[in-house]
Formats: C-alpha cells, structure tokens, sequence
C-alpha cells in the first residue's frame, strides 16, 4: 500500500538508534503515523518540528501495519515564532488537542482546511481570536456545533449563561459578536475557558480522557496578559 500527501507534523519520538515514529494530520488520510528512518540525524530532525508541514510518501506491504515515511518540508511553520512564547503556547495547543482528539486514519477535510486557514492568518493582529474560532469549529466539526446564529449580542457585551446538556455554561459575548476592536485579554480567556469546558465534557470527560496541559497553560497565559 503506497500514498502521498501533505500534512502537518503532530508528534514524533524516537524508534530505535536512528529511526522515529511520526504523527502527521494530512488532508487526504486524516491522522496517520508512520517510520522515518534517518529521522535523528541533524539534516531530517531539524525540519521535522512540530506544526511543520510536510510532503509524505508512504509505502507500507501491510495496511494493518505502520507503513514507513519518506518526508520533504514544504513549509516551516514552528522556526518562524521560536521568538514568541504567545504563539508557540499556541501551537503547543493546538497539536495537544489534535493529537487526541482526530481520529486515526479518518479524512477530516473540514478540519484540515481550518488549521490550513489558522496558520495562513497566524501574523495577523488577533490571531488569538482566530485561534479561538477555530478551537469552536473544531467542536462543531467533531459533531457538537454551538449555533451563535440566533444569539442577540448584548447592548451592554456582558457575557450570559446558557444550560447545554443540564450544563451551566458562561458564554462571552465575543463569541457571537462582529466586533473585534477593544477586545482585551480576559475576554479571549472567557472564550478559551468556554470552549475548554465543552471539550472536556464532550470529549475528554466522558471517554476518561485528560485534558492536555498545554491547552491549559495557553489558556492561563490570557490571565497573565490581562
């Protein structure tokens, strides 16, 4: 069984003396693993950093085995924030969350197309309230949608509480307003809060699963900028 495709670099560790184990989400198989060999030497190891995107080739002689991965970078997505902690907590997020909760070998074209569309727009002023778009279509597209369709901003932008599932939830009100100007920090920490209290009783509570650190740290570092 041999494939291509493109994907972004989730996890890797080490397999043997010079060989990894490689988690890449791709855009036509979904989340995928697979062997790199000559994986720790300096040339291959430095590009392949977590968030990167990658070209995969892939040839396995069985599909019920890890195939085995030839890789090129396409693009080095992690290298260009080594210099800002905001952002790399970011992407700590993101792949902790992914790495979890994306289903192995199962084509999430929605999802990809979303992370593709987070990282094309990192640079751009509020970044973190696109991040925190994202972490909502995530949800949505692991099939628990939030419709905001319907939801009247209040004429004060006070944030309001709404029971989903018996669950009492504070919603902020940047995540159904147009707005973005004035938008401080805690605001993005409700929404991050919000949204992480939905994905661990979605998700990660009812499979006994532990929410990341990372997302928590990212989470956090709101309250430290405020």
């Amino acid at each position: 069984m041999n494939w291509e495709s493109e994907g972004f670099i989730l996890s890797k560790r080490k397999f043997r003396e010079n060989a990894i184990i490689l988690e890449v989400f791709t855009n036509d198989y979904g989340k995928v693993s697979g062997i790199v060999y000559g994986g720790t030497s300096r040339k291959v190891k430095n590009y392949l950093q977590l968030t990167n995107k990658i070209y995969l080739n892939c040839t396995s002689t069985n599909e019920n085995r890890i195939g085995y991965f030839k890789t090129e970078l396409i693009e080095a997505i992690a290298p260009k924030y080594f210099n800002d902690k905001n952002k790399i907590l970011c992407l700590n997020s993101i792949v902790s969350i992914l790495k979890i909760l994306l289903p192995e070998n199962q084509k999430s074209t929605d999802i990809y197309n979303s992370l593709e569309n987070l990282f094309n727009y990192f640079n751009d002023q509020n970044w973190f309230l696109n991040y925190l778009y994202w972490e909502l279509s995530l949800i949505s597209n692991l099939g628990f949608g939030l419709d905001t369709s319907k939801i009247t901003t209040p004429d004060d932008k006070k944030n309001f509480t709404l029971t989903i599932d018996n669950v009492e939830y504070n919603i902020p009100f940047i995540l159904f307003s147009k707005e973005t100007k004035n938008i401080n920090f805690k605001d993005i920490y409700d929404g991050l809060s919000f949204t992480r209290k939905l994905m661990e009783n979605k998700f990660f509570v009812p499979n006994n699963i532990k929410f990341p650190l990372s997302r928590k740290i990212f989470e956090n570092r709101f309250l430290e900028l405020n």
